[in-house]
């Protein structure tokens, strides 16, 4: 095709959603993803976030080529299914790293890709942009929505206008959490609402405890903080900042920032 200025055109465009939702262990991520429409799972080996959820699931994936048969099938076979959940991106870390070892002349690690000095999780990145390929491809022909499922890791984030401070951050190597945030059109993280309350532990000594604010009931945040990553392009960055970890709930407050009320 041609590219001129006759091909120009300009409208906006109604898009499933790219969505990555991080957050701490046992909350309910993998319930959230099953509220969404028409879900079916790509479950990761070692993880086990849908044992207790009715849910459609292709068979546990032990390799990249396992994720990208599902992605395939997807792709070329007739369904109804208007959502594709990957359960973890954690788990699927390690299984990406032993294809990128296998992609060059079978490494022992992905420390010693390409001669080390963190060459490797580079070059992990074009295995990645295979799976993320296959999403986008399910985007643009099926109209799925993708959410994609990640375990978080508190790490000391270094701000060059502030002290440094601890954060939530998604649990993947640093080269591929940027790469996905940059993919994804909603980053949402679920947690819990507290407050850190110091208490006399005797000998003039005080001690501090988290204390919930909200009964200990799980929460969406769809914006970044200091303690948390979110953020979103379009409506997506226009949610309210906590919603319950719920799908209906997010989905509502997307309706209503398309078309407030």
């Amino acid at each position: 095709m041609a590219f001129d200025l006759t091909t120009i055109s300009r409208a906006k465009r109604d898009r499933a959603p790219r969505i990555i939702l991080s957050g701490v262990q046992k909350i309910g991520k993998s319930t959230f993803a099953a509220g969404a429409p028409n879900p079916i799972f790509i479950p990761i080996a070692r993880e086990e976030g849908i044992d207790a959820l009715d849910v459609d699931a292709f068979p546990t994936a032990a390799t990249v080529a396992d994720v990208l048969g599902a992605l395939a099938s997807l792709y070329t076979e007739e369904h109804e299914y208007q959502t594709i959940v990957i359960d973890s991106l954690t788990a699927l870390e390690p299984l990406v790293w032993a294809e990128t070892c296998v992609r060059n002349d079978n490494a022992a690690s992905i420390e010693k890709v390409n001669g080390g000095y963190g060459k490797g999780y580079t070059e992990a990145l074009s295995v990645w942009r295979d799976i993320l390929d296959g999403l986008d491809g399910l985007r643009s022909a099926k109209n799925m929505t993708a959410i994609l499922i990640g375990h978080v890791r508190v790490k000391a984030f270094n701000d060059p206008t502030a002290d440094s401070y601890d954060q939530y951050q998604t649990d993947l190597h640093d080269k591929t959490s940027a790469m996905f945030n940059r993919w994804a059109d909603c980053i949402l993280f679920a947690g819990h609402k507290t407050t850190v309350k110091s208490e006399d532990a005797g000998f003039n000594k005080k001690k501090k405890r988290a204390v919930s604010t909200n009964g200990n009931a799980p929460v969406l945040f769809t914006q970044a903080r200091p303690a948390h990553p979110g953020g979103g392009r379009g409506v997506y960055g226009q949610l309210p900042y906590e919603l319950p970890l719920e799908w209906q709930a997010f989905e509502t407050a997307v309706a209503q920032a398309v078309e407030p009320v």
